[in-house]
C-alpha cells in the first residue's frame, strides 16, 4: 500500500517546527505502525536525510515509550499502544498526519519526542510506599480482600505513556494520578502515608502544569491499558479527607 505521511518536524526544544510531507510505498498491512516509521526512516537515511525521531522501546505495549498523535487521537484509531496498532487499520491512499503529546507539560524535545520527565517527578513525590529495606514479608502476613487486591492490580496495568493527558482537552494528569493513588490507597501497605501520598501528587501534578480535570472522559477512552475514570473520583475523595485530616 501506498501512504502520504504528515510529520511534526523539529530539531531541538528551542527551534520552531512544522509538518513535513512524506510519501511511502511498499508499506505492508501487517507492518505495526512504528514499522512503517521505520521504513521511512530508512529511506530518508538512504537520501541523506535527517531520521524522524521517535521514541520506542519494548514494541510489546508495555512500557508506554511509543507516544504518538496519529490523525489527533493519542495512540492512533485503536485503544492500544501505538506499537501495537498496525497499518491494517489504514486504507492505501491515506493522508495520516503524525504529531507528538500536545500539552504543556510534555514539551519537545525533537521531532515527535516529548518530555515525560514531569509524570517522573509526580511518582517521587509520594507514589511509594515507604519500606524497611530487607529480605522480603511473608505474603501471608498482610491478608488482602480479593476486591481490593483486583481493584488495585487493575489501575497499576497503568504504563504513564501520557496518552491521557494529550487527550484530555485540558491537558490533566488526573487520569494517571488517581490510578497511582488508587492501586497504593486499595493495599494496607498504602494506609500510613495515604493522606501524604495524595496530598504531594497532587501539588506536584498541579507544579509542572498539568490542567484540572472537567470530567470530559477523553482520557480514559484513549488509554491503552483503559485505567477507568472512577479512579479520578477516588483521587478527589481521598485528597478531600487529607485535607480535612489538616494536610
Amino acid at each position: 500500500m501506498k501512504i502520504k505521511l504528515k510529520i511534526w518536524r523539529q530539531p531541538n526544544a528551542g527551534t520552531k517546527g512544522a509538518m513535513h510531507d512524506y510519501d511511502l510505498a511498499e508499506v505492508s498491512e501487517d507492518m505495526s505502525f512504528l514499522e512503517m516509521l521505520d521504513l521511512l526512516n530508512e529511506n530518508l537515511n538512504e537520501q541523506g536525510e535527517d531520521p524522524v525521531a521517535f521514541d520506542s522501546d519494548c514494541r510489546e505495549g508495555i512500557c508506554g515509550t511509543c507516544s504518538l498523535m496519529i490523525n489527533g487521537q493519542a495512540h492512533g484509531p485503536d485503544v492500544a499502544t501505538t506499537c501495537q496498532l498496525h497499518m491494517r487499520s489504514f486504507k492505501d491512499g491515506d493522508t495520516i498526519t503524525v504529531e507528538p503529546w500536545r500539552a504543556e507539560a510534555f514539551p519537545v524535545l525533537k521531532d515527535l519526542i516529548v518530555d515525560r520527565s514531569a509524570f517522573d517527578r509526580i511518582i517521587q513525590s509520594g507514589g511509594f510506599i515507604s519500606a524497611n529495606t530487607g529480605s522480603a514479608p511473608e505474603a501471608n502476613n498482610l491478608p488482602v480482600e480479593k476486591a481490593k487486591a483486583d481493584r488495585a492490580f487493575d489501575v497499576a496495568t497503568c504504563i504513564g505513556c501520557g496518552a491521557c493527558v494529550a487527550a484530555c482537552p485540558n491537558g490533566s494528569a488526573s487520569l494517571f494520578v488517581g490510578a497511582k493513588i488508587t492501586h497504593l490507597g486499595e493495599l494496607p501497605q498504602g494506609q500510613p502515608e495515604r493522606d501524604m501520598r495524595v496530598v504531594d501528587m497532587v501539588a506536584q501534578a498541579d507544579y509542572e502544569g498539568f490542567g484540572g480535570c472537567t470530567n470530559i472522559g477523553e482520557c480514559t477512552a484513549a488509554c491503552p491499558k483503559e485505567i477507568p475514570q472512577d479512579v479520578i473520583s477516588q483521587l478527589n475523595k481521598d485528597l478531600r479527607t487529607a485535607m480535612k485530616h489538616g494536610h
